[in-house]
C-alpha cells in the first residue's frame, strides 16, 4: 500500500480532528470546567487550564498510539471502559445539575482550594470529564484504521501526533478564556448555560454507558451465520 498523499493526509487530520472535538466539545465542557474551578481567579485558572490542556495531550498520544495495547494488558474490554467511565461522566453531571446557586454576591460554600484543584488535574477534570472514556475509545478506533506500509504509517502516527496536539490546543483555549466567556453571558446566563452543559453532561455520561450494554451484550450473544 502506497503512501497517502497531501490531500489524504488532510482528509485523515480533518476527520480525526472532527471526531475527536464533536466527542469532546471543549467549548461546552469549559463552563463545566469553570463551575469545577469558581474558587480560583483568571490568572490561577489559566495555569490549571494549561495543566489540564497538557494531560488531555497526554491521555490522547497513550489512547491513539498504546491504547489498545494497555486494554489489552489489564484484561479491559472497551464496554467496560464505556460503562465505568460513562458511570461517572453522569454522576458528575448528576450532581452538577442539582447544585444550588449561591446567593447573589455569595460564593458557593466549602469551595475546594487552589491545592485541592491541582490535585483534580487528572482525575476528575482530565479524566473523566476532558478526555472521557468516549475519547479514548474513539482514538484507540481512530488508530486502527491506519496502512501497514511502514512509510503510510509513519505519515498516519505524524497526522494523529498533530491532532492530538491540536485538540490540546482548543482544550487550552476553551478553559483558558470560560471566565472571559461567562462575564459575557452574564450570573444568570452562565447560570443557564452550566446547567444546560450538566443536564448534556449526564446524558453523554448515560449514552457512553448504553453504548458499552449494548456492546456487550452484543458480544454475549451468539453469532449467526
Amino acid at each position: 500500500m502506497g503512501s497517502p498523499d497531501l490531500t489524504g493526509l488532510l482528509r485523515e487530520f480533518l476527520f480525526g480532528f472532527g471526531t475527536l472535538f464533536a466527542i469532546i466539545n471543549p467549548y461546552g465542557l469549559s463552563f463545566v470546567f469553570l463551575d469545577r474551578t469558581k474558587s480560583l481567579s483568571d490568572t490561577e485558572r489559566r495555569v490549571l487550564a494549561r495543566h489540564v490542556a497538557i494531560a488531555a495531550f497526554g491521555v490522547l498520544v497513550v489512547s491513539l498510539f498504546a491504547g489498545a495495547v494497555i486494554l489489552r494488558f489489564f484484561g479491559i474490554s472497551l464496554p467496560a471502559l464505556r460503562i465505568g467511565g460513562g458511570l461517572v461522566v453522569a454522576v458528575s453531571g448528576w450532581q452538577m445539575l442539582h447544585e444550588k446557586p449561591p446567593p447573589e454576591g455569595q460564593v458557593s460554600v466549602a469551595p475546594p482550594s487552589s491545592e485541592a484543584l491541582k490535585r483534580m488535574i487528572i482525575f476528575p477534570l482530565t479524566i473523566p470529564l476532558t478526555t472521557g472514556p468516549g475519547t479514548i475509545a474513539t482514538a484507540i478506533a481512530l488508530s486502527a484504521n491506519q496502512p501497514t506500509a511502514i512509510q503510510g504509517a509513519l505519515l498516519s502516527s505524524l497526522v494523529s501526533l498533530i491532532v492530538a496536539i491540536a485538540i490540546a490546543i482548543t482544550i487550552l483555549n476553551a478553559y483558558t478564556y470560560s471566565g472571559s466567556m461567562a462575564r459575557l453571558f452574564g450570573r444568570e446566563g452562565t447560570y443557564t448555560v452550566t446547567r444546560i452543559s450538566a443536564f448534556l453532561l449526564l446524558c453523554v455520561g448515560v449514552q457512553i454507558m448504553l453504548t458499552g450494554t449494548l456492546e456487550a451484550v452484543r458480544s454475549l450473544l451468539p453469532v449467526t451465520r
